[in-house]
This record gives structure tokens, C-alpha cells and sequence, in this order.
């Protein structure tokens, strides 16, 4: 009786961005299949046999390396893109720490809100996309020509070694200011493009707004009111009255606390009117007595909702 060998040989290839909002995969599969040749001599079948068995999956494998040799520059790609930014990542990291010390951590920190701040759920624009660069001369942007300065020549000395977006350099110099000050450890995606033109006036919210109206403004940029209560503490950093400036801890939410509930009024020296607003209103006030207590939970919700902000409205390139 003939022998019949069958090799089957599948490869699959695909790509996928590691980079936030969109996920996008590409396969391809490949079946390869080879019969060897019936032996007819049935004599020797036996012997026969054995060797176009082999012969056949020789056959096989000498077919299908060149189909291999795209899976395996595939993953060479891959991990060059994954170790490339991971070293990028370090390197922008290393810089900013040099020209970023505690007492700039707060203006860095404010940088990143108010480039991130413009974005609109509605529609999708403005965001984390490095416009605030074209911004510094509107009143709401007073005072962040300092940061912006700061970070220019951490971000000079990158570009030497590795490329990076404004809109990067600005999400991770956020973090690392975090980081500095004692603050929670945020890790921060890379690969955010820069917009080529300064977003809508108007899209900040305003710091004389109450506790409604800022709800109503965080909303319209899919930022619940536990985010905003979150990513208020982050005022806990500079002269605002709320603990020591250069502290990222909840001191914020304790103040507020202190002065808002005990005394039924908070000193118009401490923090902005916005701060004010949110003890209140109930719904603001129940995280701000959660977050009071317990700090790790302020630094888990406030890590999330960083990282959701610096992600709104973010255009990505792909690997």
C-alpha cells in the first residue's frame, strides 16, 4: 500500500498599536500543504516509502522558509519598535528630571491641564496634541511661558537622541512632576502627533465657575465628577494654601475639608474660587471626604484619571 506524508505549516503575522484609544490588527494566515508521491513499486514500498516521506516534507520545508522569513522580520520589527520606545521613553524621563525640580513641579503640572483641558467630546477636538505651544499669550495660559521654557530644553536634548511630540513630552513631564514630589507613579503611552495650529478659545474651564458649572464643563469632556474632584488635588502642588507646595500628597482634600466643614467658610487666601465650589456641592464633597482619609485611594483615582486626560482628543501614530 502507498504512504502518504502531510506537512501543514500556518504563520500568522499581525501588528498591533500599542497605543491608546484604537487597537489595530492585520493577519494573514497560510496554509501550506505537500503529499509525497505514491510509491509503485510494491517491492520496495516499504523502503520507498521512507524516503519520499522525507523527501516529502524536505519538499515542504524548503517551500515554506521563504513564508518564514516574513514572520520572523515581523517580529524583529516589533520588538525594535517596543525596545525603541521603551529606550525613548527612559531618555525623555532622564531629561526631564534634570531641568524639573519640586518647586517648578506644580507650573509643569498646570501645563499639562491646560493643553489637555480644550478637548470636547462632542465634536473631538482640541486635547492632548501639544497645541498650548501656539497658546501662551492668552490670558488663561499667563504665567506657563516658564514651564513651556523648562521643558524646551529638556525636549532639545531628546530630539538629539530620539524624535518626541510636544504632545509626549508634555503628557510624561506631567507625570514625572507627579512622581517627584512624592506623588503616585504614572506610566504614560508614547506616540501622541503634534497639532499644527493652536485649538479654539474657550474651552478651559473657567476658575470662577461653582460647582455646577464645573461639573457641567468636565462632563462635555467625558470627564466624570469623581475625575474632577481627582484631578483638583492636584493643587495640593504649588502657593495655594493647601499643605506644603512642594508635597503632592492629600493634603488638598483635608484643607477643604478642615476649612469648608468646621468653619462653614474657606479663607478666600486658600486655593482658587473653583477649589472653594467643590466642598459645596454634595456629590463633590463625598470624594473629597473619601479622598481625605485615605490617600492611596486618591493616588489610584488620580493616576487613572491622568492618564485618561492625557489620552483625550490624542491623535496616535501607528508601529
Amino acid at each position: 500500500m502507498a504512504s502518504t506524508t502531510s506537512t501543514v505549516v500556518s504563520l500568522v503575522c499581525s501588528t498591533t498599536s500599542s497605543y491608546p484609544p484604537a487597537t489595530v490588527k492585520s493577519s494573514a494566515t497560510v496554509h501550506f500543504r505537500a503529499n509525497s508521491l505514491p510509491a509503485t513499486d510494491a517491492a520496495a514500498s516499504s523502503g520507498k516509502d521512507q524516503i519520499l516521506g522525507r523527501r516529502g516534507l524536505v519538499f515542504t520545508l524548503t517551500a515554506a522558509l521563504p513564508l518564514l522569513l516574513p514572520f520572523s522580520k515581523c517580529m524583529e520589527a516589533a520588538t525594535a519598535a517596543v525596545e525603541s520606545e521603551t529606550n525613548g521613553y527612559e531618555v525623555i524621563k532622564e531629561e526631564i528630571r534634570k531641568v524639573v525640580s519640586k518647586g517648578k513641579a506644580a507650573a509643569v503640572l498646570r501645563l499639562v491641564f491646560h493643553d489637555a483641558g480644550t478637548f470636547q467630546l462632542d465634536d473631538h477636538s482640541g486635547g492632548m496634541n501639544g497645541s498650548v505651544i501656539y497658546e501662551l499669550d492668552r490670558p488663561e495660559n499667563k504665567g506657563l511661558k516658564t514651564p513651556f521654557k523648562i521643558l524646551e530644553k529638556a525636549k532639545s536634548e531628546v530630539d538629539a537622541v530620539k524624535q518626541v511630540s510636544w504632545a509626549d513630552m508634555i503628557a510624561v513631564a506631567g507625570a514625572e512632576a507627579v512622581s517627584i514630589c512624592g506623588g503616585p507613579t504614572i506610566q504614560v503611552a508614547m506616540g501622541r502627533l503634534d497639532s499644527k495650529e493652536p485649538d479654539p478659545e474657550g474651552k478651559l474651564p473657567e476658575e470662577t465657575l461653582d460647582a455646577s458649572g464645573l461639573k457641567q464643563s468636565f462632563q462635555t469632556k467625558g470627564l466624570s465628577t469623581q475625575e474632577l474632584v481627582a484631578l483638583s488635588g492636584a493643587h495640593t502642588l504649588g502657593n495655594k494654601g493647601f499643605g506644603n507646595p512642594t508635597v503632592f500628597d492629600n493634603s488638598y482634600f483635608k484643607v477643604l475639608l478642615e476649612e469648608s466643614v468646621s468653619s462653614g467658610s474657606m479663607s478666600s487666601m486658600t486655593g482658587l474660587p473653583s477649589d472653594r465650589a467643590l466642598a459645596k456641592d454634595d456629590e463633590c464633597l463625598r470624594w473629597i471626604k473619601k479622598y481625605a482619609d485615605d490617600q492611596n485611594s486618591f493616588f489610584e483615582d488620580f493616576e487613572k484619571a491622568y492618564v485618561k486626560l492625557v489620552n483625550s482628543g490624542a491623535r496616535w501614530k501607528r508601529l
